[in-house]
């Protein structure tokens, strides 16, 4: 099958995606299928879908702004999750948020509002950054064909519970260079230790079964669909409890599974 922008958009409608709120889309443009026009017609169809509400796409530059390359230019430095995110960033009307190794590309009602003053902070996902301002405003959170191992709002929670071993003690420094060409200092933490993310598939049982997670197709994806704040109080709750949760890449034994599964 051929998808067209109309049948993108009519998906988009089937999953129940509030036009007027917040999504952010974490996505594999390969998992879509053949579509009509490509990747600029699928950003197409998020934006018109989105015209009333606020598209957020991440535009990280973790794997290459380091210590012996620090410098983040906010107009000129490229993402490095994905060719939509890439394109989507250089479109008119997009605003990017300045935080040197986890920024997003945002469009739409209060975008600029939005990804304001992520270089104030020197963690990658500090609550008051964009990607705590996603449950401020109850976001969507859109995982098209990727599964949870791709979504950094997980890390965002792992932040706030201050879940030991994910981030540096000490800082290197790094800077971003605005769209004016005003260099500024970020002194930044970093992810560290294991590759937390990688186990995060393990809660995704959990997640669908207390109904902060379902899933549905966009194209030919799978397309993972997460309430924001379900998904940090589910999560908030298991990592509380159990804060070495993601330590390995196995299942969770049924005890503790069940122990978090609707009575």
């Amino acid at each position: 099958m051929i998808y067209t922008k109309s049948m993108l958009m009519e998906q988009l409608e089937q999953l129940g995606v509030n036009p007027q709120g917040t999504v952010l889309m974490h996505s594999s443009m390969k998992s879509l299928g053949e579509v009509e026009g490509g990747a600029d017609t699928v950003l197409d169809a998020l934006s018109d879908y989105m015209k009333d509400g606020l598209l957020v796409l991440p535009t990280h530059t973790w794997s290459y702004i380091q210590a012996d390359n620090p410098r983040f230019d906010v107009e000129q430095s490229s993402s490095c999750v994905g060719i939509l995110t890439e394109l989507f960033r250089k479109r008119p009307g997009v605003v990017r948020s300045w935080h040197p190794t986890h920024s997003v590309a945002a469009r739409g009602k209060d975008a600029a509002a939005f990804t304001a003053g992520d270089e104030r902070f020197d963690t990658p996902c500090a609550r008051g950054s964009v990607w705590g301002k996603l449950l401020d405003r109850k976001a969507t959170i859109l995982l098209v064909g990727v599964d949870l191992r791709r979504n950094t709002f997980m890390h965002g929670v792992e932040e706030w519970l201050d879940i030991p071993g994910r981030m540096t003690d000490g800082h290197e420094l790094l800077y971003t260079i605005t769209p004016d060409g005003t260099e500024i200092e970020v002194p930044s933490r970093r992810h560290c230790g294991l590759s937390w993310s990688q186990h995060f598939w393990k809660v995704e049982d959990v997640l669908e079964q207390r109904g902060a997670m379902f899933k549905g197709q966009l194209g030919d994806a799978v397309v993972r669909v997460c309430d924001a704040v379900k998904l940090e109080a589910v999560l908030s709750e298991m990592l509380r409890a159990v804060p070495d949760l993601f330590s390995d890449n196995e299942p969770m034994e049924e005890a503790l599974r069940e122990r978090f599964l609707p009575s």
